[in-house]
């Protein structure tokens, strides 16, 4: 043991398996756990603050030598609640081999009711469950009903770190594995639901689940439990955060209040000054709560994006989540930093790790998936937002939309301000360099995705919104692609079919000079940028086909419409879109492209003009020196398509509304394009010459 340096730990472990029968002195194993706790604390408190290096013999040898003379398996076998203690401090290495004990991992949610545990508990299964292979399912665990019944608010909120593991689908990790092709060979491979959709359901299933959850999400700092409990749970704190250290920073910032508070009291107050050390500060208040908030905001959200969507809609309006997160939008969820704000060591105020930061972004999150393709989306208004809905329609003499008036106006937002309109303003505030750009963008276009609505369209242009994309798009010259991306995507959904936004749009582009950034934007990346051509493309048919002497002469002003309305311009669009994808690499960000090429077609095909347009894509392939290249990609892209959205699962609704063209019509248009015969003028088979001819090879969904 000297000459290894082992440090007693074989010994110890041998006593504690003597120890461990349903018969022995309990004391005595209190007490070697006592021993063997340290050796393993040390190694593990050290693992964390040098930054998780990778785990060697060297580095961790008490860690090693207890996996090496059969402490995980003692661990398993032993069942007292100290052991939790020790097990809590394991490298990823022995969580992997807990985690092949599925009766072991089952067994510690029975270990959840003791509060001395909890933590510990929660901590050593959210370890499991993030090395085990298989998710397990929610239903296996015994009483799990009664289990989070038992548990208070502070407990359910720490719960939905271990949940956000069993609702969430395994990520593959491989790009490869995110294409179209794959995603279709793996749906055709599982049947039936997911273990993630099979928890869901079990979860949605628990008497006042969700109700307690939108409780946690809304409730103000100031309704929280007392202090004196939750300085008991910060010791424990650190098993809860992806850095030991934050635990340093809560002190440091109870410190720095109490030397205020201490330093503003004066000799006078002695009195005062007794109490300080003991008052919990209210960084760390808010800061407690942002990190329960996280988790619950999370889970959520999964719930909003899953199978049974419209019943978590349901009730999550039922029981008002966003009014009451409307009610704590400036106070703790946009609010404004400290000067000792909270942060991670090693990290600043502004990094995407801190606690602050990621609240707002799963926030928006939230609003996203709560938004989009579903009419529930006013309920983020106000009665009197409602209202100006209503009065824009009535100006414009167009019917109201149905969601509208059927809102049930007891379940939307108070105050002065809906959350759409306060994250409107916070979105014109952000600093350029903001990583919420993207997530504020996402979550206004969210709102109005779906069918197009002239009304909602007009009352974020009333706020400015165009203006404050454009600014962003030409004036600060953007770089960030996923930024640039939601901006596009938002404009589109903003100005489609809109004559009042394509003014607007003039009106703030109004020289040639801001005209050409704009276009040079949208060409340097039209994967990003399709859906606004799209956009752009789909307003000009409708607008030519009006007779309305305004559109008539914003048809003739605006510098986008004239641009588009150039015949060269969109074949120069068309095949750019078609020549940038490709069957193997289609993705769920880039299909895009297939379909706003699909709708210049069928524009054309209504025009009786698809002939002209593939026979100039043949003569630009000819250009290009590459007869066929073009021409083959598209035919194996669209029976890609036939394959991927004939599918009786998939949802063609998004398709209609997006374009206000009928499936049917898209069906046909796809199916006249693919037609074998090459006599006809509208099939692609008959602009590609019989030497350059690729359209039988089989493209592979393995």
């Amino acid at each position: 043991d000297k000459q290894a340096k082992w440090n007693g730990i074989p010994l110890l472990l041998q006593k504690l398996y003597e120890h461990s029968h349903p018969n022995s002195d309990f004391s005595q194993c209190q007490s070697i756990l006592k021993e063997i706790s340290p050796l393993l604390s040390m190694e593990a408190m050290a693992f964390v603050t040098e930054d998780r290096k990778a785990a060697q013999e060297s580095t961790f040898p008490n860690t090693y030598t207890f996996d090496l003379f059969g402490g995980v398996d003692v661990s398993v076998f032993f069942e007292p609640y100290q052991i939790f203690l020790v097990g809590s401090d394991f490298g990823s290495v022995f969580t992997r081999r807990l985690a092949e004990r599925n009766d072991f991992v089952l067994f510690l949610f029975t270990l959840m009711t003791n509060k001395k545990t909890f933590l510990q508990t929660a901590t050593l299964i959210e370890d499991i469950l993030g090395v085990k292979k298989e998710m397990i399912q929610l239903d296996d665990i015994p009483n799990l009903a009664s289990l989070v019944s038992s548990f208070d608010q502070q407990q359910l909120a720490n719960f939905c770190r271990i949940l956000a593991v069993t609702i969430s689908e395994l990520d593959t990790g491989s790009d490869d594995k995110h294409t179209l092709l794959a995603k279709n060979a793996q749906q055709k491979k599982n049947l039936g639901p997911s273990r993630a959709e099979i928890n869901q359901a079990t979860l949605l299933n628990i008497p006042g689940f969700i109700e307690r959850l939108c409780k946690l999400a809304t409730r103000k700092v100031s309704e929280t439990t007392g202090t004196s409990s939750f300085l008991q749970e910060l010791e424990e704190w650190y098993t809860w955060l992806d850095n030991a250290l934050v635990l340093d920073a809560l002190m440091r910032v109870a410190n720095e209040e109490a030397e205020q508070s201490s330093t503003e009291s004066s000799d006078e107050s002695g009195l005062a000054n007794t109490s300080t050390r003991t008052q919990l500060p209210q960084s760390m208040k808010i800061m407690h709560e942002i990190m329960y908030k996280l988790e619950v905001l999370y889970v959520l959200c999964v719930l909003l994006m899953g199978r049974q969507r419209n019943q978590v809609h349901k009730m999550i309006a039922e029981f008002k989540l966003i009014p009451g997160l409307n009610n704590l939008f400036d106070k703790l969820i946009w609010r404004k930093h400290s000067a000792s704000a909270l942060v991670l060591h090693g990290h600043n105020q502004n990094c995407d790790c801190s606690p602050d930061i990621t609240l707002k972004i799963q926030f928006l999150r939230l609003l996203q998936s709560f938004s989009d393709h579903h009419e529930n989306k006013y309920l983020l208004l106000n009665s009197q937002e409602l209202n100006e809905l209503s009065a824009i329609s009535h100006k414009a003499n167009i019917p109201e939309v149905d969601a509208v008036v059927n809102t049930d106006r007891s379940l939307v937002c108070d105050g002065k301000r809906g959350l759409l309109t306060r994250l409107l303003q916070v979105m014109k505030k952000e600093p350029a360099e903001s990583s919420f750009r993207f997530w504020q963008a996402r979550a206004v276009e969210s709102f109005l995705r779906g069918t197009t609505s002239y009304a909602d369209q007009m009352f974020l242009l009333k706020r400015g919104l165009l203006e404050h994309i454009l600014y962003c798009i030409v004036d600060s010259e953007c770089k960030s692609r996923d930024v640039l991306q939601s901006y596009f995507d938002l404009l589109g959904e903003l100005m489609k079919f809109n004559i009042d936004a394509f003014k607007r749009f003039n009106k703030y582009i109004n020289t040639d000079e801001k005209f050409q950034i704009f276009l040079n934007q949208i060409n340097s990346s039209l994967v990003d940028s399709n859906m606004l051509v799209r956009c752009i493309t789909l307003s000009l048919d409708r607008f030519e086909n009006q007779s309305d002497a305004k559109v008539a002469e914003v048809l003739s002003e605006c510098r986008l419409l004239s641009y588009m309305s150039q015949m060269s311009m969109r074949m120069s669009f068309l095949f750019r879109l078609i020549n940038i994808i490709h069957v193997q690499t289609l993705t769920q960000e880039n299909v895009s492209c297939l379909n706003t090429s699909l709708v210049i077609l069928m524009l054309a095909r209504r025009k009786e003009k698809l002939p002209f347009y593939l026979r100039t894509l043949q003569q630009m392939e000819y250009t290009e020196k590459y007869p066929g290249f073009i021409l083959n990609n598209f035919h194996s892209l669209l029976r890609f398509w036939q394959q991927h959205y004939l599918n009786k699962d998939k949802d063609s609704t998004c398709l209609e509304n997006s374009s206000c063209i009928s499936f049917t019509y898209w069906k046909e248009t796809v199916s006249i394009l693919l037609s074998p015969d090459r006599t006809s003028p509208c099939a692609i088979v008959s602009y590609i010459d019989e030497a350059y001819m690729d359209i039988d090879r089989d493209f592979s969904e393995e």
